[in-house]
């Protein structure tokens, strides 16, 4: 059963940085994409960052590039994906999850990915 759990969300001030972690078991990740999406109150799921099996692409969204970095740890059967953030504004604020799918390529669409976590929370104050 593929499990993914994220952590490292909190209440940061403006300006601040945070690290988001999740870790995927279950299964073998050979070939999975690992991705980052948030969800703010009244808002679509919207897509943040991903990264190829091998680390070797990644792909953000306008509103966070420079500021936030996704990196890829593979074991055997458990990948562990984090997400660097870093010049936290008030707009990032949102539940922020992980989230994976069977093919490489690091693309956006929510749609596309098989499995979810179930979100941590990131806070970001003015």
């Amino acid at each position: 059963q593929v499990q993914l759990v994220e952590s490292g969300g909190g209440l940061v001030q403006a300006g601040g940085s945070l690290r988001l972690s999740c870790v995927a078991s279950g299964r073998t990740f050979s070939n999975y994409c690992m991705g980052w999406f948030r969800q703010a109150p009244g808002k679509e799921r919207e897509f943040v960052a991903a990264i190829s099996w091998r680390g070797g692409f990644t792909r953000y969204a306008d509103s966070v590039k420079g500021r936030f970095t996704i990196s890829r740890d593979n074991a055997k059967n458990t990948v562990t994906v984090s997400l660097q953030m870093n010049s936290l504004k008030p707009q990032d604020t949102a539940v922020y999850y992980c989230a994976t799918k069977s093919t490489t390529n690091p693309s956006p669409p929510p749609g596309e990915y098989d499995y979810w976590g179930p979100g941590t929370q990131v806070t970001v104050s003015s």
